[in-house]
């Protein structure tokens, strides 16, 4: 059962003409120039769109993205891998300009809907870390945080995890909030390979 603040948050959507959208490769160029805005925005190297591309090719009707448009300019976007009765978000984003029209509750409560009409019966939120804001996020749902394991293989003997806290990439970080987005597009997917 939903807290009475997230009930309130999906129907203060809901004032705001907001759009859900499901598809496929139609609604990838949307989906990706969201997801790149927000991963720049958080000064995180994005992810090349072909991997989402492919995600949809090779899965086939067990992928989708969903898009939230507002006066049909994408504002949140989420990719979206269905399974044996699990619904699972790896990625999703959405644009900080509208955050006060509580985008992503409403894109959240369709991606859920969207679950349990393919007869789900497990909700993935994806991976966060505890305590960050996506992980307080996830928990107002009622998602359950479930430990999983990290594999990290390095030619270094004092190689440590690399965490967005580690006080080490701070300026690159803020950097990176700086660059226009196409940069970081073409200078991301090269970086974020290397980054564990």
């Amino acid at each position: 059962d939903l807290k009475a603040k997230v009930r309130n948050q999906v129907r203060k959507a809901d004032k705001h003409a907001l759009t859900v959208h499901f598809g496929d490769s139609e609604w990838l160029d949307a989906f990706y120039r969201v997801f790149s805005v927000n991963m720049r925005d958080l000064g995180t190297p994005v992810f090349p769109k072909r991997l989402f591309g492919a995600m949809l090719h090779h899965l086939g009707e067990n992928a989708e993205l969903c898009v939230v448009t507002h006066e049909r300019q994408p504002i949140a976007g989420a990719i979206l891998v269905h399974s044996d009765q699990t619904t699972e978000v790896p990625s999703a984003s959405s644009l900080q300009a509208f955050r006060h029209t509580c985008v992503n509750m409403k894109m959240y409560w369709a991606m859920l809907c969207r679950a349990i009409e393919r007869g789900a019966s497990t909700f993935d939120f994806g991976r966060s870390s505890e305590g960050c804001g996506t992980y307080k996020f996830k928990t107002q749902w009622g998602a359950v945080a479930e430990d999983t394991g990290w594999q990290q293989i390095s030619l270094a003997t004092d190689a440590a995890p690399i965490t967005k806290e580690d006080s080490r990439f701070a300026a690159a970080i803020e950097v990176w909030k700086r660059l226009p987005v196409w940069v970081t597009r073409l200078a991301g997917p090269p970086i974020v390979r290397g980054i564990p």
